[in-house]
């Protein structure tokens, strides 16, 4: 049984920096086609790259790779990040939803996708405003 969250092993069994960029790059492609995910997408830039620059660099330090966030957009304040962002129990989990749909495309193993997402869900409750 493989133990995640500790040192860099969950980036490691997700397969590491360039899976984690692959999976920014397919949960914003389902916010983008998912109809329950139109309106996080609305809240969001026209322009989605550094959105999916910023979720890459936060989830590789979180998954216990290098730690780049802080150096390249400041410290992580999740909660005051999203502070002015209308977010509820629908928006957490729509984030959710397109979580598990980026996860599904890759492929990935049915343990590690229960572990991401049940604790990508803290993350995603700390953003709700409402």
């Amino acid at each position: 049984m493989a133990i995640y969250g500790v040192g860099d092993n969950t980036l490691q069994a997700l397969g590491g920096e360039s899976a984690v960029r692959e999976l920014a790059e397919r949960f914003y492609a389902a916010m983008q086609r998912l109809p329950e995910a139109q309106g996080i997408l609305a809240i969001h830039p026209a322009d989605l790259a550094l959105s999916r620059d910023k979720l890459a660099t936060f989830l590789i330090g979180w998954m216990g790779g290098p730690s780049r966030y802080r150096e390249r957009f400041g410290p992580i304040a999740i909660p005051a990040a999203h502070r002015h962002l209308p977010i509820g129990p629908e928006e957490r989990d729509a984030w959710l939803l397109c979580m598990r749909a980026a996860l599904d495309e890759m492929g990935v193993d049915a343990e590690l996708k229960a572990y991401l997402l049940a604790q990508l869900r803290h993350p995603a409750e700390m953003c709700r405003t409402r």
